[in-house]
């Protein structure tokens, strides 16, 4: 069990006032939190709050809205909440509401009104404003009541009631304040990478011939919410043999056989933070020949990358690396055919290593914040310090391509870290996912 630290309130007062500062002058910001959804009949998914809503906030209840107001030079910058009231007999039945009084008392908004009142509070305070900022990805259910609401001021303006006439997506603000993380983000993302990453470990002990996919996967679940990662980040992806070559698989649901590679792409969530790391073992927990020999090749593949991260680096640029080296490597094991430096030219590594290098990480598995993406797709984005990002190489030979020899068949590895470029060059946040061939085989043999 691990100490956690929970982000202070503070830091998310900070950045509302961070957000505030970079809205037009006389506008308002609504900003919507998430909605339970119904599994089945009156049952609902475990909740999870709009992330966009929760960095700004802390607010972990369904269906608010936040309002950040900003007048012109004299006036006084305002946030104010808009949550479900306090409510004795909902509260018996599906748990303790936060309410009005200590939503401004705990999590610092100026003020703080129940839902039922917001058509009363909430129009004037957009009456007179110039713009309106929203989030496009927000529910279309959202960003429909904004208009009604604006439709609705549009009625009086017989009286001399001004609507805004201007409708903003704040997304690329927010994005880009995600984008960099503070020290106390960081701490969290420490601690959901430990939890996970040991994780990891047990699943390899645990793993044994016979047993199925499913049975490894609660071994993951159990370590997390065991350390206070109640849910994982996102659905685990345990897959036997030729199912790692399957890249969202989720299935879970086969056997795992004798001389098998197991690949494990699982992370917990921890404060609303994601960890995402993948490790690939031999279900048997010996590696054969051909196996280490790809295996090997996507590690140093791997280590290149993570070595080369630091300030004014960037995705395009570890792709190269990446590829030229994997494009090398299969040609030299007689996978890749033909003339070398075409094939370098071509990236031929690409037909076997599916996808993309590394993504953005954060509250969000596949976090927001612009790459600076090219016409060629190529990500040239410049790092720096206080971004976290993985970095996942992977070959991918299924048993259907029958253009390579039969003995590399059926192989799939990926291998995945969490990085945060740091001043000087990177911190690998993975600091206990056994990765290197012997140290999975020894974690294995006990």
């Amino acid at each position: 069990m691990i100490k956690h630290t929970l982000l202070p309130v503070a830091e998310f007062y900070q950045r509302r006032n961070d957000f505030i500062a970079q809205m037009p002058e006389n506008s308002i910001a609504l900003i919507s939190a998430g909605k339970e959804v119904t599994r089945s009949n009156d049952t609902e998914y475990p909740f999870c709050q709009s992330k966009h809503f929760y960095y700004l906030t802390g607010f972990n209840e369904p269906d608010a809205i936040l309002a950040l107001i900003k007048g012109d030079k004299s006036a006084s910058v305002r946030s104010v909440l808009f949550s479900r009231e306090k409510d004795s007999l909902q509260e018996v039945w599906h748990g303790r509401r936060v309410g009005q009084k200590q939503a401004i008392e705990v999590y610092k908004f100026d003020n703080c009104f129940s839902l039922a009142e917001v058509n009363e509070q909430l129009l004037p305070l957009i009456t007179g404003k110039t713009a309106v900022l929203i989030c496009q990805h927000e529910q279309n259910e959202f960003q429909q009541q904004v208009l009604n609401w604006l439709a609705e001021i549009r009625k009086a303006a017989r009286t001399g009631v001004k609507a805004p006439t201007t409708l903003i997506d704040c997304s690329g603000i927010l994005n880009e304040m995600r984008l960099h993380k503070s020290n106390a983000e960081l701490d969290i993302m420490r601690q959901v990478n430990i939890i996970s990453g040991a994780a990891h470990q047990r699943a390899m002990q645990q793993t044994k011939t016979g047993k199925f996919e499913y049975q490894i996967e609660a071994e993951l679940l159990h370590e997390f919410a065991t350390n206070g990662a109640r849910y994982p980040a996102y659905s685990s992806i345990v897959a036997g043999g030729d199912n790692a070559n399957i890249l969202h698989y989720t299935d879970n649901d086969e056997v795992l056989n004798n001389g098998d590679l197991l690949l494990i792409d699982a992370g917990g969530e921890l404060a609303g933070y994601a960890a995402d790391i993948t490790r690939t073992f031999p279900v048997n927990g010996k590696f054969s020949p051909e196996q280490s020999t790809i295996y090997q090749l996507v590690l140093d593949s791997q280590n290149l990358a993570i070595a080369a991260i630091k300030p004014g680096q960037t995705l395009a640029e570890l792709n190269r690396i990446v590829c030229n080296f994997l494009t090398e490597g299969l040609y030299d094991l007689g996978i890749l055919k033909g003339n070398l430096t075409v094939l370098l030219a071509q990236r031929a590594c690409k037909k076997y290593f599916i996808h993309g290098l590394g993504h953005w990480l954060g509250l969000d598995v596949h976090d927001v914040g612009d790459y600076h993406a090219s016409s060629k797709r190529e990500q040239l984005r410049a790092f720096v310090a206080g971004m976290v990002m993985t970095i996942e190489p992977g070959i991918y030979i299924p048993n259907s391509d029958k253009s390579v020899d039969e003995k590399w068949r059926g192989i799939g590895v990926r291998i995945e870290d969490n990085i945060l470029v740091t001043a000087t060059g990177f911190e690998n946040l993975t600091v206990n996912a056994p990765k290197t061939i012997a140290d999975i085989e020894a974690v294995m043999a006990h």
